[in-house]
């Protein structure tokens, strides 16, 4: 993991992306873990890729989860 404190990276933020398109980046400030800089294909890697409602509300076991919906409160909200 690259590291590099907030000063540096503020001083050469392209050395901190580049550093980055490799491998994780940590961002220390005052010596201690901040931030973690990575790059858009490590973080839809690590996020599973992007996804849509559709493909989050079929995923497997979640009709499995109670949910009652107050449906007063839906329509107010839509009022507003």
């Amino acid at each position: 993991m690259h590291r590099v404190s907030s000063r540096e990276l503020n001083q050469d933020v392209g050395r901190a992306k580049r550093a980055a398109e490799d491998r994780l980046g940590l961002i220390t400030d005052l010596g201690l873990p901040s931030l973690i800089l990575l790059s858009w294909t490590e973080y839809q890697r690590l996020s599973g890729g992007r996804r849509n409602l559709a493909e989050i509300l079929a995923k497997r076991g979640l009709s499995e989860i109670p949910c009652e919906l107050d449906k007063s409160a839906l329509e107010d909200q839509m009022l507003t």
